[in-house]
């Protein structure tokens, strides 16, 4: 019993879908290639998913030609009767290498980060094994220095804060010298001046030490008695004695 005719329509289960989209596209390429070996025809095929992604086959060495002699036999006619428009179609042309550039670029950068690599053969995996290795080279040396950098920065403010603690010690030495200093010359100061008023108190204040009995001149003290004789002679002898004398 054979197989029954498949209903073509859009596929509502997701990976399903996807599943038979990948069966198809290698069959479709596969056909492709076939085609261009058996017939040694120039076959190009262009494939996108509905996610964007390109799949490609070319039977030549460059897609590009190949799409500028599909132009030429599309579009050559058109060119004849309507000249005008060859900036329009130089236009077009520019856009269409632009989009092909792009879209190696972004099959290169797939490949790159490990997508799409069964399509690629021994010397395609060595050679963007060695673009890896080498990014991964040039990534590492670049991080070193911007470390090393880092590292000098860091030091360089190390010792700028390191100067500014020595300044800040130093100025906070003489400030506490010079305190010291102010300090020992106050209690100088106050310790001159108590001892300068205790001395003049002193002075003032002490007491003489004297004779109470009244003493004219020199020699020892002679007592009231014999001022009264020395007096009572002197009368005898001129007969008279002042007032103020007695």
């Amino acid at each position: 019993m054979g197989r029954g005719r498949v209903e073509l329509k859009r596929i509502e289960n997701k990976i399903n879908r996807q599943v038979t989209f990948a069966k198809r596209r290698n069959g479709l390429l596969k056909k492709a290639y076939e085609l261009s070996v058996l017939c040694d025809a120039e076959v190009a095929l262009i494939i996108f998913s509905n996610r964007g992604k390109l799949y490609e086959f070319c039977s030549s060495s460059n897609m590009l030609k190949t799409l500028e002699r599909y132009q030429k036999c599309s579009y050559g006619s058109l060119e004849v009767n309507h000249p005008g428009k060859d900036i329009e179609q130089s236009s077009y042309r520019e856009y269409l290498k632009l989009k092909s550039k792009y879209e190696s670029l972004q099959r290169y950068q797939r490949q790159l980060l490990g997508d799409d690599l069964g399509p690629l053969n021994i010397n395609d995996l060595e050679h963007i094994e060695l673009q890896l290795e080498s990014s991964l080279k040039h990534i590492r040396s670049t991080r070193t220095q911007v470390m090393l950098d880092q590292l000098s920065d860091l030091q360089s403010k190390e010792k700028l804060m390191v100067d500014a603690n020595k300044a800040l010690e130093r100025k906070l030495e003489e400030i506490y010298a010079a305190n010291q200093m102010q300090q020992s010359w106050g209690e100088q100061s106050n310790a001159y001046s108590h001892h300068h008023q205790h001395a003049q108190s002193q002075g003032f204040f002490q007491p003489l030490d004297c004779n109470s009995t009244l003493q004219i001149g020199y020699g020892e003290p002679v007592s009231s008695s014999q001022m009264t004789t020395q007096v009572t002679d002197v009368q005898n002898v001129n007969g008279m004695v002042p007032g103020w004398m007695l």
